[in-house]
């Protein structure tokens, strides 16, 4: 039957898997309650229908069994009346009412079957409805918030690729002018102390070797 088919698929579905696939989560969930609302209700139309027919089967099978029974007294009565050609037309009548119940047994059993699958498809559906409903809020709220975090996480990545990292570039380049400035100076800093220091030295070493020359001389 193409409407429990219809029906399986729905108790089948994943709603979770269908929020993440949904382009639009809100409109996705609302259309699947929709379609679960409207197959809830031709559900338990069929439900209605089938019993109603498995009423009028057993009511019809009854009907025969009464059949039966009054053919089986009108035979009986030609007996007594040694009616043999009547009695054997009642009994004629009779096993064909019996053969239509019997008929009728199977057909009941049939549509008891049927009933069964639609009762449960039906409990089914109720079940899955109840739940998209109690989860479509929570679900498409879950949705939002990973949809933010994502977002978020590309304004981020956006960021870092773009103006923020041009930025960062900027004052990379600046700290590291500044730091080669400052260590320059320090270098010509250093040098002008190394160079006073060894200007000193070489007038202390003239003077030495001024000293020897005046001593060797006058000695």
């Amino acid at each position: 039957m193409a409407l429990l088919e219809r029906v399986s698929t729905l108790v089948r579905a994943n709603l979770n898997d269908l929020i993440d696939k949904a382009e639009h989560p809100e409109k996705m969930i609302k259309q699947v309650i929709l379609d679960m609302h409207n197959q809830l209700l031709q559900v338990k139309t069929q439900v209605a229908i089938a019993i109603a027919d498995q009423h009028l089967l057993e009511r019809k099978q009854k009907d025969n069994e009464a059949k039966v029974a009054e053919w089986m007294r009108k035979a009986e009565l030609a007996v007594g009346k040694k009616q043999d050609d009547l009695a054997r037309a009642a009994l004629q009548r009779a096993e064909s009412y019996r053969e239509l119940s019997e008929g009728f047994v199977q057909q009941i059993a049939d549509q008891k079957a049927q009933v069964d699958s639609l009762k449960t498809a039906l409990r089914q559906l109720e079940q899955k409805l109840a739940e998209a409903q109690g989860k479509a809020d929570l679900l498409v709220a879950q949705h939002r918030r990973a949809r933010a975090v994502g977002k978020a996480s590309e304004a981020r990545m956006a960021g870092s690729n773009g103006a923020s990292a041009t930025a960062f570039d900027r004052m990379r380049r600046k700290v590291a002018h500044q730091e080669a400035l400052s260590h320059a100076q320090s270098e010509v800093a250093a040098e002008d102390i190394e160079g006073r220091l060894a200007e000193l030295e070489k007038q202390d070493r003239i003077e030495r070797l001024l000293a020897e020359l005046k001593a060797k001389q006058g000695g």
